[in-house]
């Protein structure tokens, strides 16, 4: 997985992309049977918005990134929330088989791999994974809500044609979060060796200030297209213009974990 989300994009990443609410972790908790002897590895961990609110739920946490500048900013928020128990590794998914050989055989209680999952060959990495998870250990794919521009929205209806009057082309990609990517994931679930293989929801409402969605914007540029410090306030001044007047912006979030279980005698049991 190689992205560049560095400097300033990881920034706005650490600051404004969105959290995950505390069911989420209660049903990974529930499903895998999480407990405070387990290991939890977070694939593509960005600034720590999974593997953070792990952290006290289980043993340790490891959060694998391939950009620096996010994991300095992991490193830092678990600084600031006193999280002692969370280990940071420079890393794309190709790396896997690596950091297993230091982790060991079904050392794994859980992979959860979030909105970086797109970027990255899911397919080997779910095959890469089966060896390193305990009995009834697995996979979690979360999508963590559409993205801002492609809600049915009149306000995220007139940002995505803000946005696409900007860049000059569609913006149609939806990171991983459509129906269609989640049947994707799970039918390579299951033929990477995956039993139970399930899709588990949350929704919430959620409401954001215009700062909320300008970063949340600017944290999904990639570092070399994220216009400069003065073209940037040029770029929020035309979007603010372009979308309905009035705060809050109200979001309709869902957020989906796909789960997957090891199956009995590929990597869970000896």
């Amino acid at each position: 997985m190689t992205v560049g989300f560095s400097g300033a994009v990881a920034e706005y990443y650490a600051k404004f992309r969105r959290g995950y609410p505390p069911q989420v972790f209660d049903a990974l908790q529930e499903t895998f049977g999480l407990s405070q002897a387990d290991l939890v590895l977070d694939m593509g961990c960005g600034t720590g918005q999974l593997a953070l609110p792990f952290a006290s739920r289980v043993r340790a946490v490891v959060g694998v990134d391939p950009e620096p500048d996010m994991l300095r900013l992991a490193r830092r928020a678990a600084e600031a929330q006193g999280v002692r128990n969370a280990t940071w590794a420079l890393g794309a998914d190709t790396e896997l088989p690596t950091l297993g050989s230091l982790l060991g055989k079904r050392s794994l209680a859980l992979m959860v791999v979030g909105q970086a999952l797109h970027w990255m060959r899911h397919d080997e990495l779910f095959r890469m994974a089966a060896p390193l998870l305990r009995m009834g250990g697995g996979i979690a794919v979360i999508s963590n809500g559409t993205p801002l521009w492609l809600q049915d929205s009149p306000w995220s209806r007139a940002l995505r044609s803000c946005l696409e009057e900007w860049i000059g082309t569609p913006l149609t990609a939806t990171c991983g979060t459509s129906s269609r990517d989640r049947l994707r994931y799970a039918e390579t679930l299951r033929s990477a060796g995956f039993d139970g293989v399930r899709e588990m929801a949350v929704e919430y409402r959620d409401e954001l200030s215009f700062d909320e969605l300008f970063g949340g914007v600017c944290s999904a540029i990639p570092a070399d297209r994220l216009p400069g410090p003065d073209e940037r306030d040029a770029l929020a001044e035309r979007i603010r213009r372009a979308i309905p007047a009035g705060e809050p912006f109200t979001e309709e979030v869902r957020v989906t974990m796909l789960v997957g279980h090891v199956r009995v005698g590929d990597g869970g049991v000896s």
